[in-house]
């Protein structure tokens, strides 16, 4: 059986590294060749999702740690909009109806 070291289409970076140039369709020279190919490529692949996953993972840690601090935002928002629409309530002339039993009842105090 041919080793991977011996054949043409195995090269060494000078950092180490192993790079086939293999094509599994034309330059496959025995059977093994093919099965170790396919366990480069499975490596390759699950090295990939590994570094997904961390991502992944490390993003849903950043929401984590947001998730208070957006909490605290939404309503501190909130307060800001219902204080807004307090204070623009006298433009549409809504007003309640107890603040107008109590200004009707300061009127009648004054013409007393």
């Amino acid at each position: 059986m041919l080793q991977c070291s011996e054949c043409e289409h195995f090269h060494r970076e000078p950092d180490g590294r192993i790079t086939f140039r293999c094509d599994p369709f034309s330059t496959i020279k025995e059977s093994e060749c093919l099965l170790k190919w396919q366990i480069l490529r499975l490596a390759e692949a699950s090295a990939k999702l590994d570094r997904i996953v961390a991502a992944h993972e490390a993003t849903a840690e950043m929401y984590r740690k947001l998730g208070p601090l957006q909490e605290k935002m939404f309503r501190y928002m909130e307060r800001e909009i219902d204080s807004a629409e307090e204070a623009d309530r006298w433009k549409s002339g809504e007003f309640d109806d107890e603040d107008d039993a109590s200004f009707d009842d300061e009127e009648e105090d004054d013409r007393a």
